[in-house]
């Protein structure tokens, strides 16, 4: 029973130093009230991989060579899914946790606001079975006039957004990392909820 107690304890704790971090650090979601759409952008230039903060290209350039060395075109595809999952997988499953939890459309392009998630940092994680690491991401949200986009409303960011499904098949970078987005959706949305009264 005490095994069972402190194995508990033990994943507690290290999901608490996982934990995501959500604030508003400059102006106010007051504007978005009453609002039943914005536009969601996303960028990725700058982006940081790693708690080491290593380029995304110097990461990719690596990555692909460690792949290709192990299984010629392993590599390849790697690096093709990793520009091709923002579109294909992490901003749609953005966007429909993001609207669930916002209860408003993030694909207006005529809306007032516009949100841009800019992600800042990735980190992939891993799952090889017996052990693994959630994968992360970190973000700057800006949200501004879609008519006057210098004119900023409200900055927000986004620390450690958790990336793993709960039955453990995020074998995949691709599959950690949509459910890192997810979570960002999800967490902005309910943000935008509690703030914009």
């Amino acid at each position: 029973m005490m095994k069972k107690i402190f194995t508990v304890a033990c994943l507690a704790l290290s999901l608490a130093a996982y934990a995501q971090k959500i604030k508003i650090v400059e102006g106010s979601l007051a504007p978005l009230k009453g609002q039943k759409s914005v536009f969601a952008q996303f960028t990725y230039n700058d982006m940081l991989i790693g708690a080491k903060g290593i380029p995304e290209k110097e990461y990719l350039e690596k990555r692909k060579s460690e792949l290709n060395e192990k299984e010629p075109g392993r590599g390849d595809k790697f690096a093709e899914s990793w520009v091709t999952d923002r579109k294909e997988r992490f901003e749609p499953q953005f966007r429909e946790l993001f609207n669930k939890y916002s209860d408003m459309s993030s694909v207006d392009e005529k809306a007032q606001y516009t949100i841009i998630f800019h992600t800042t940092r990735t980190e992939v994680g891993f799952n090889v079975g017996v052990a693994s690491k959630p994968a992360y991401i970190d973000a700057e949200v800006t949200v501004v006039e879609t008519a006057n986009p210098s004119k900023v409303v409200a900055k927000i960011t986004i620390i450690k957004a958790l990336g793993y499904q709960a039955m453990g098949y995020d074998f995949e970078t691709g599959v950690r990392l949509t459910e890192a987005y997810a979570k960002s959706g999800k967490e902005l949305g309910k943000l935008i909820v509690k703030e914009a009264k």
